[in-house]
């Protein structure tokens, strides 16, 4: 007997057929239902927080309040949908809209456009409060403030520092440095100065040159996770009074919402993320199967890389990883596509520790990932040269990918764990913490 699948890939999808008796499982998020009432939602959170008086009860009228929001390159997380509540109750609480400051927490991105400003919060936002871009290269915009236990010198923008109130928003979904984001993400890298961030984000890398990625910066873990840890002194540094933060189905929809504390609510948060996209599997898996999405999420290798980062942990050590993904904009953006221009990973990790960036951290772990797991990448055939300069594998269809798989593990009957949505859920064989 044999089972059908449909993996998405770009716009269409590709079927696969299997025999019963290869599959293991299919790795799938939890079904869950989205908020119908967003605006009755986000108020219900606000009057009922986490560890945390009502919204109300914290901020006094008068206070001078700075709401710090995700930029652009979040869109996703739809500000335009919940910060006009967000600003409605702190009319009620007494604080008027010409004392409310949004800072958009830009970490070391471009500067918005006002379009920028109007796609990212919407129209009512832009039209009621003033927005203030927080650029971590901006450097007269920030103040020292400290330093962590870890050595990192903290420097936060002038405008939340002098905030009598600051409050956190943003989405809490799987990140695969900080183990969640969301929280005090919100505060580092958002608001932080670009040394700050520089000297946070190295926290990342294994301590000795070569060694890549440190294992224990990854998604899900908060326990042992050093770069996580320091965020949150420096986040404890400038007390936040309250934090606003989304959850999100498997589909992007709003799950939920968590507020309060900024540290206890937002914990509450990643514990609802990893319950709708944290998986236990069963057993690890001699080839997994994944998709990236389908379009948009499979626009380019940054974005679709997602599925290889998450469906490796299924695969059991000397297994094989395929990831179908279409990448018809393969190469963008130019910051993360340039990495695999260095001819080696020691380079690429050489070049990584002299200017750390987000992208170039992805670029290195994928190249770790790849050389501990083969990675077979399904697209279309004009991005064969690019995946390869990738160090990933090439074929231009499942069929000749499977073959491939079976002539690396030396057999026809490995066992098989199909992941439809690769670039949400994250598998473990342990705890999510």
């Amino acid at each position: 007997m044999t089972k059908q699948f449909s993996l998405a890939f770009g716009l269409q999808e590709l079927t696969l057929s299997l025999p019963q008796e290869r599959l293991i499982e299919v790795i799938e998020g939890r079904e869950t239902a989205a908020v119908k009432d967003v605006s009755e939602a986000v108020r219900k959170v606000l009057n009922n927080p986490t560890a945390s008086p009502a919204l109300r009860d914290v901020i006094q009228p008068g206070d001078k309040t700075v709401i710090i929001a995700s930029d652009i390159t979040r869109q996703w997380v739809r500000h335009d949908l919940f910060l006009p509540v967000l600003l409605d109750e702190l009319n009620d609480a007494g604080i008027a809209d010409n004392n409310i400051t949004l800072v958009t927490a830009l970490g070391a991105h471009r500067h918005h456009t006002m379009e920028d400003n109007k796609l990212t919060y919407g129209h009512e936002v832009v039209s009621r409060i003033p927005i203030i871009q927080s650029c971590a290269l901006d450097n007269r915009d920030f103040v020292h403030v400290g330093c962590t236990s870890r050595g990192t010198e903290v420097y936060i923008n002038r405008h939340v520092v002098n905030a009598d109130k600051v409050i956190l928003t943003g989405g809490v979904t799987y990140h695969s440095m900080a183990g969640f984001g969301g929280g005090r993400k919100a505060i580092l890298p958002g608001v932080a100065g670009y040394e700050t961030i520089q000297a946070n984000h190295r926290l990342c890398l294994s301590p000795e040159m070569g060694s890549g990625p440190h294992p224990e910066c990854c998604q899900g873990n908060l326990t042992t996770n050093s770069m996580h840890l320091d965020m949150l002194e420096i986040a404890a540094m400038v007390n936040p009074a309250f934090l606003l933060n989304a959850v999100f189905t498997a589909a992007g929809d709003f799950a939920s919402f968590v507020a309060g504390h900024w540290h206890a609510a937002w914990l509450l948060g990643c514990q609802k993320a990893a319950e709708i996209a944290g998986v236990r599997v069963a057993v690890p898996a001699d080839v997994v199967i994944a998709s990236a999405g389908g379009y948009p999420k499979d626009i380019n290798f940054y974005q679709a890389s997602k599925a290889i980062e998450n469906a490796c942990l299924a695969v059991r050590e000397g297994g094989i990883l395929i990831v179908v993904m279409e990448c018809r904009e393969i190469s963008d953006p130019p910051d993360f596509s340039q990495w695999f221009d260095y001819p080696t990973l020691h380079g690429r990790e050489a070049a990584l520790r002299e200017n750390f960036t987000v992208p170039g951290f992805v670029a290195l772990k994928l190249g770790f990932i790849a050389k501990a797991t083969p990675v077979i990448v399904v697209s279309r055939p004009e991005n064969k040269y690019f995946l390869e300069k990738a160090g990933m594998l090439f074929t231009a269809s499942l069929e000749a990918a499977l073959n491939l798989a079976a002539e690396k593990l030396g057999r026809q009957d490995f066992l098989v764990s199909i992941m439809p949505h690769g670039g949400s859920v994250v598998p473990s064989r342990t705890s999510n913490s």
